[in-house]
């Protein structure tokens, strides 16, 4: 609820107590003018109603009575505008807090996405150093086998050059 609607709300409510202490007033004094009356014309056996007077006060009750038909359909208005505000209040703090339950989830699921990732990235690396692991080890074996045919044809080249070759024998003279 932003601070206008509040400040709405305020003077609205003021403006609603002003309203009902004027009816409260307005209804004590035509308590009292209709108790005086009662009072005068009870005392006054000889009282005979003046139509001027008479029609003066009627048309003051009238006004009187348009008045508090006036206040009242005021004092309706502001209840039905009270009662669809709190009805908006009510909506906007249920939106809040679904807006803070949702924000509440969405920051546990980014704070656990750094695990979470690491996590993938390991399932995921586990094939490939199982693998590559593998492919050293075959790269060991065949670098032993090769290292051990190298020295077989080694061996063999040069059994092969001394055998198969006859090189003559130059003895030397004996001098003497």
């Amino acid at each position: 609820m932003s601070q206008n609607d509040t400040s709405t709300i305020q003077t609205l409510s003021i403006e609603v107590s002003k309203l009902r202490q004027e009816l409260q007033l307005r209804d004590q004094l035509v308590q009292q003018l209709s108790q005086e009356l009662f009072r005068l014309v009870k005392g006054n056996t000889n009282f005979m109603p003046q139509p001027e007077v008479s029609e003066r006060h009627q048309s003051e009750l009238l006004a009187l009575q348009e008045q508090i038909q006036a206040v009242e359909e005021q004092l309706t208005f502001y209840q039905e505008q009270i009662a669809t505000r709190d009805s908006e209040i009510y909506q906007l703090r249920q939106s809040v807090q679904e807006l803070s339950d949702r924000s509440r989830m969405l920051e546990q699921v980014v704070q656990e996405l750094p695990q979470i990732y690491r996590r993938k990235f390991e399932e995921r690396m586990a094939p490939v150093r199982e693998k590559v692991a593998m492919l050293q080890r075959e790269n060991r074996q065949l670098q032993a086998e090769l290292q051990s045919v190298s020295y077989r044809l080694a061996l063999k080249t040069r059994t092969a050059s001394h055998s198969g070759i006859d090189l003559p024998n130059f003895s030397r003279p004996i001098s003497g």
